[in-house]
């Protein structure tokens, strides 16, 4: 079960930021031109929620796909764990017992029986590594999650989770989750809102990837909040240097060669030849059908 246009549809923002009605509008337009997976997570989105919780992302899929029995077999739902705070204040870690809690609670919002892609969202080095390992695998063991994934770990941590899953007998984590995109911000300039130590794409992302095809990359912002196309949304300070400047003409010239097509197309097409699955994040119907359109600029 896979995505054949490669893009995947991020719904951090449904049920807070993004209304019901509008965020209806783009499961069913993205279901509509072939799209079949949906990112969320269990703390989407606290920061948006007068509660300082989250779920509500989860939330509003399971009623959508309560409205839309018939789409459950033909989607793939992929959710997290590991980053939703705690009443104290403190983010709830990759225990055991925070993994068997929060999958049942994913379940029930989504309402489904099965989630397709469970992500370890953040790291948690208070918890033996080994623990996390078996009880993401004893989930797989017990039908309830079909692959595992990790987002915002050093791929030194994922090469010793999946070495310790093999050991086990457990199903390994067999997906990275990370951000990147078309330009990026000088060496250790901090971009504001990614604040995960861990969480880009580096060359040794993509030598690891290299050596090993059966793990997949999920690109989350790749298009850097809209700064390909809006003038209102200027690329963060960090990005400002030569390479960027040099990549962004090159960007522009490939745009105009396929008729003016806005830049933000190319970038996502760019990453799909790579065979990576971007993650759009979109607010409206408008911003989506121009990211389903980066799919044509491969033929």
């Amino acid at each position: 079960m896979d995505l054949d246009m490669g893009l995947v549809l991020g719904t951090m923002y449904f049920g807070t930021r993004t209304d019901q009605t509008t965020s209806y509008a783009l499961l069913d337009r993205y279901v509509e031109a072939g799209g079949r997976v949906l990112d969320t997570a269990n703390c989407y989105s606290f920061w948006s929620s007068p509660t300082g919780h989250g779920g509500q992302s989860e939330e509003l899929i399971g009623r959508w796909l309560a409205a839309n029995p018939g789409l459950r077999d033909e989607l793939v739902i992929a959710t997290k764990v590991g980053v939703e705070p705690t009443d104290d204040g403190h983010e709830e870690g990759l225990s055991a017992a925070v993994i068997e809690r929060e999958h049942a609670r994913s379940l029930e919002r989504l309402g489904i029986d099965t989630i397709d892609l469970y992500w370890a969202h953040g790291e948690d080095r208070s918890t033996d590594l080994e623990e996390t390992v078996g009880a993401f695998g004893a989930l797989v063991d017990r039908g309830v999650v079909r692959r595992l994934g990790v987002s915002n770990h050093p791929t030194w941590r994922v090469e010793q989770a999946r070495t310790i899953a093999e050991r086990l007998g457990v199903e390994p984590w067999s997906a990275l989750q990370l951000t990147t995109s078309y330009v990026e911000p000088r060496p250790g300039a901090a971009v504001p809102g990614k604040d995960h130590r861990f969480g880009w794409v580096t060359e040794e992302t993509v030598d690891y990837l290299q050596v090993h095809p059966e793990l997949d990359l999920w690109v989350y912002s790749p298009l850097v909040q809209g700064s390909f196309d809006r003038p209102d949304r200027p690329f963060p300070s960090a990005y400002d240097h030569p390479g960027t400047t040099e990549r962004l003409a090159t960007l522009r010239r490939v745009a105009e060669d396929h008729g003016g097509v806005p830049a933000s197309q190319v970038v996502l097409a760019w990453m799909l030849a790579k065979g990576w699955k971007p993650i759009i994040g979109v607010s409206s119907v408008e911003q989506l059908e121009s990211a389903l359109a980066s799919v044509h600029l491969l033929h």
